[in-house]
């Protein structure tokens, strides 16, 4: 049962938000658009979008989606193109008018979030995001009128579309938020495929995390290929969907209880600068920057980052 202390002061600090984002009124997104025309450009920008999905993801009317986009395409924000399967269909898109406003709104709503979270210290930014995802995950269900089903099951061990499913979240991730392309998702699959076949051995092991059956997130220990009693922590990720709910802190957590369950010296693992938020996992695990240099093997070039675990960094406290 919820208290309703609890209550009173979400929905204090729901107010406060909704103030600072500007749906009182005046600017909002650094624009004199409405908040509803501001989330159907965004929506728009992703591509694929009719007036039904806007109505459907915006939680809008027909009529009142109708209005809006009648205003947008006036105005020269948004252009309407007959669909290729089905004429009657209208597909939108963003004219280079709406490009550019669409352009500005991200830059200003970034340097909106980036202003607050230089108020906070690193281990609160953490907080935010995961609250923020879980409240909104919540209400998103609530309002659907699902079940809200939360449970995260760590599966060890080869599981079917495992290689599919691990290289897709990789590929998809990469792709949108550093520009990675083909050479990476290929380098992702032939690894992961040729480790997939040396899983019989002891030293070698896999973690999936699994809601509702469905692969979400991955680690893996490679006791081999390093040799020398090292053992090599690759292809963790988490699915977006379920980021910040302390999944990836479960498949670390098993990874390397079984790194110091075999008594290996050191774990070593590799990524690139730019990735805070799991470096900052790492490092909680007691994981040192060990080198870091320019490179490109993944097909872009990065500072690419190897960090280093010994023993276990528990039993030396």
């Amino acid at each position: 049962m919820v208290s309703e202390s609890t209550i009173s002061e979400i929905r204090a600090v729901s107010r406060t938000i909704a103030r600072e984002w500007g749906f009182m009124g005046g600017e909002f997104a650094g624009t004199d658009l409405s908040p509803s025309a501001v989330h159907a450009l965004i929506e728009i920008e992703q591509g694929n979008v009719t007036a039904r999905d806007l109505g459907l993801r915006l939680h809008l009317e027909k009529s009142s989606v109708s209005r809006m986009l009648r205003k947008l395409i006036e105005a020269g924000d948004v252009h309407e193109s007959a669909g290729e399967d089905d004429g009657r269909v209208k597909i939108l898109s963003l004219t280079p008018t709406g490009k550019t406003q669409v352009s500005a709104i991200h830059q200003f709503a970034e340097a909106q979030v980036a202003s607050a979270l230089a108020r906070l210290d690193p281990k609160q930014e953490d907080a935010v995001l995961t609250g923020l995802r879980l409240y909104s995950r919540a209400l998103s269900n609530a309002s659907s009128g699902q079940e809200v089903d939360l449970r995260i099951d760590i599966v060890r061990g080869y599981q079917a579309g495992l290689i599919a499913r691990i290289t897709q979240m990789h590929a998809l991730y990469y792709a949108k938020a550093w520009d990675f392309g083909q050479r990476f998702e290929a380098v992702v699959a032939g690894g992961l495929a040729e480790f997939s076949n040396r899983l019989d051995n002891p030293r070698n092991a896999i973690w999936t995390a699994q809601r509702n059956g469905q692969i979400c997130g991955s680690v893996a220990i490679d006791g081999e290929d390093l040799g020398n009693g090292i053992a090599h922590l690759r292809w963790f990720i988490v699915d977006g969907s379920i980021q910040g709910g302390g999944c990836g802190r479960k498949l670390l957590s098993d990874a390397l209880a079984f790194v110091d369950e075999n008594g290996f010296a050191e774990t070593h693992l590799w990524t690139f600068s730019g990735l805070g938020a799991a470096r900052h996992l790492y490092e909680s695990f007691g994981f040192v920057l060990a080198e870091e240099h320019p490179g490109d093997q993944w097909g872009k070039k990065v500072i690419e980052q190897r960090f280093v675990r010994v023993g276990n960094p528990t039993e030396r406290l």
